[in-house]
């Protein structure tokens, strides 16, 4: 006798195809009669196919994604929560940030998302069950506690994240990828999603005293993008331990260094970003003890990412071998058309 897994969310994810012209509600109206004609599902699938005419010409897929590893039966999605999240990509690259209007060098990079350049990270990242979901979680849980109005004295969140752990690991991928998820995610409540990529080693001056006036423009420039309530802001800072180093191991008589100089001047500017409910700050380091204990202090996530357990590099070696196939049957789909096709021919007088 089957049992049936009931009262589960799931989440849908049609990408609209960048010249379609066709209203949102009527690309979630035949999405949603896609689905009741494929009601029972067995874990995460996509349909890049379509039968359907008004599909064929509009979306370029439709994921269900996200579903947890641990559910082993099907999926009658009669029975379940369904919300679907529909979304274009953006095609252009990242432009540039200066804090100088003749500065040649740039401090942030800058996307629009959900962007072309990060689709399909996420997915293609394997770490154990629920890192990706908690952050997930910590974001949205963070939205929800400011439009309920909770006070922010008694509940305290500076929507800062950490990610630490070895090189290699995939932390600044993932900050990326959980952006564009998020953006993808909240499309029903913000318009677009802005990633802004920090520069950190643009904010040092040779000129002393300089570097923390640079983190006070930069944030300045971040603080021009938050005032767009329309928009949910990502800040990555990669490696933060070169703008938040310990200050204890900076001091030098009573003169504060530079460095000092800098720390102080993120951590206060981190500070007046947090009453903002559209921005997130996410953060990697691989040297953790370098960091300033009061910024460690701030960040409401300290998740570490080590290298994947045997189980994830057996998906990781899953993945690469099922992405290799798919692209050699795809070459030797696009062979078969090519010898279907009628041989040019040329004149000798050419």
């Amino acid at each position: 006798m089957e049992v049936w897994v009931q009262s589960q969310n799931i989440n849908v994810e049609v990408l609209v195809k960048s010249q379609s012209t066709a209203k949102l509600s009527d690309v979630k109206s035949h999405v949603l009669s896609l689905l009741n004609r494929h009601s029972m599902i067995f874990g995460n699938y996509m349909w890049t196919e379509f039968d359907e005419d008004f599909l064929c010409r509009n979306v370029q897929s439709i994921a269900i994604v996200d579903l947890e590893d641990t559910i082993t039966q099907p999926l009658d999605l009669k029975n379940c929560a369904v919300s679907v999240h529909i979304f274009t990509l953006n095609e252009d690259g990242p432009s540039t940030l200066n804090l100088e209007d003749d500065d040649e060098l740039y401090a942030a990079n800058h996307w629009l998302l959900p962007a072309a350049e990060f689709h399909g990270i996420w997915e293609s990242l394997v770490y154990e069950s629920g890192v990706k979901t908690q952050l997930l979680d910590y974001v949205t849980t963070t939205i929800f506690f400011s439009d309920k109005n909770v006070d922010s004295n008694l509940i305290s969140w500076n929507r800062v994240v950490l990610l630490h752990g070895p090189p290699g690991t995939g932390k600044t991928s993932l900050c990326k990828a959980l952006a564009q998820k998020l953006s993808i995610r909240l499309s029903h409540r913000y318009s677009y999603g802005q990633f802004v990529e920090i520069n950190s080693h643009s904010l040092f001056s040779k000129w002393f005293s300089e570097s923390g006036k640079l983190v006070t423009k930069m944030f300045q420039k971040i603080q021009q993008l938050i005032d767009d309530k329309e928009a949910l802001v990502f800040v990555l800072i990669d490696e933060v331990e070169s703008l938040t180093a310990a200050r204890n191991a900076s001091q030098a008589g009573t003169e504060p260094s530079d460095a000092i100089r800098v720390v102080n001047s993120v951590l206060t500017q981190l500070d007046q970003i947090k009453r903002h409910s559209n921005v997130v700050i996410l953060t990697t380091s691989n040297v953790t003890e370098k960091i300033d204990l009061a910024f460690v202090d701030r960040a409401d996530i300290k998740q570490y990412i080590g290298p994947p357990s045997e189980k994830g590099i057996y998906n990781i070696f899953l993945s690469c071998l099922e992405e290799l196939m798919k692209c050699c049957n795809a070459k030797h789909k696009n062979r078969s058309r090519i010898k279907k096709c009628k041989p040019y021919t040329f004149s000798k007088n050419v």
